[in-house]
């Protein structure tokens, strides 16, 4: 599969593939900086990396909360982050008319959680010819994402990912059941765990989503240990300003010492 990303490095390196970047794009300069630093860790590392940012943050708890500083713009950073570092980009995508829209920009496009069952949504992101991430629904069962992933082939495209997420528990709790990995690997695609939104504390009663940052490395050794293909994980020079997302989020000074010890329980493993 990652060899039908265009410019990710690194491939023949036997490391996991990392997808990482900011919840949103919040500016310019916030995507550059993070892109810089997230390139020179895995090229350090020989990790491939994939930059993250959501171009429009559709899924929000309440009406005043940050959602973007508009798409068009938020779209031409993305491309010229890829275009500058040479490295592919990933977004979201919340209907059908975005998925055209939003391929003339990023090379992956992303299925929210929320949002993985929508026929129409899957069909046009297909039709693209991009390479699709799918997020497994916090409501749904690994072994249930094989209809995701068929609604896409059968829509002409193999390029399919699979990032697991976490599953509900409760009103106010996530929890990562390990066994999803090798079950929706069973697909037939890379699976990818998403760290830091499995660390989510969501609905709370200030329509803030809290989170557990200090439990990314539990989180993200267990996946690395369980056989994951790759990580999904968003990193912010300073996450208690990050506009979106920000109580769940790696420090971004602290994502090199992350990487490498993932790295050495990968070659440990492989």
């Amino acid at each position: 599969m990652l060899s039908k990303i265009n410019n990710i490095k690194h491939q023949k390196s036997g490391n996991f593939f990392l997808m990482a970047g900011p919840c949103a794009i919040e500016g310019e300069g916030m995507a550059m900086e993070i892109a810089e630093r997230i390139l020179s860790i895995t090229n350090k590392l020989e990790i491939p990396f994939i930059f993250k940012g959501s171009y429009r943050k559709a899924n929000r708890s309440r009406l005043d909360s940050f959602t973007g500083i508009g798409d068009k713009l938020a779209l031409e950073i993305l491309s010229k982050v890829g275009k500058q570092f040479n490295i592919p980009t990933i977004t979201d995508i919340h209907n059908p008319e975005e998925a055209k829209i939003a391929a003339e920009y990023v090379d992956i496009l992303q299925i929210p959680a929320f949002l993985c069952r929508q026929t129409d949504l899957l069909i046009a992101a297909a039709k693209t010819g991009k390479v699709i991430n799918i997020k497994k629904g916090q409501f749904l069962s690994p072994e249930s994402m094989m209809h995701t992933v068929n609604k896409v082939r059968e829509n002409g495209n193999n390029k399919v990912i699979l990032t697991d997420r976490g599953s509900m528990f409760g009103y106010q709790d996530i929890v990562v059941d390990y066994r999803g990995i090798p079950i929706m690997q069973e697909c037939g695609v890379p699976v990818t765990l998403d760290i830091t939104h499995s660390l989510q504390k969501p609905n709370q009663n200030s329509g803030i989503t809290g989170g557990r940052p200090e439990m990314i490395e539990t989180i993200a050794k267990a996946g690395i240990a369980a056989g994951v293909d790759g990580i999904f994980l968003e990193t912010h020079p300073n996450p208690s300003e990050a506009k979106s997302d920000g109580a769940n989020m790696l420090q971004l000074n602290q994502l090199e010492e992350l990487l490498s010890k993932l790295v050495k329980i990968r070659q440990s493993l492989y």
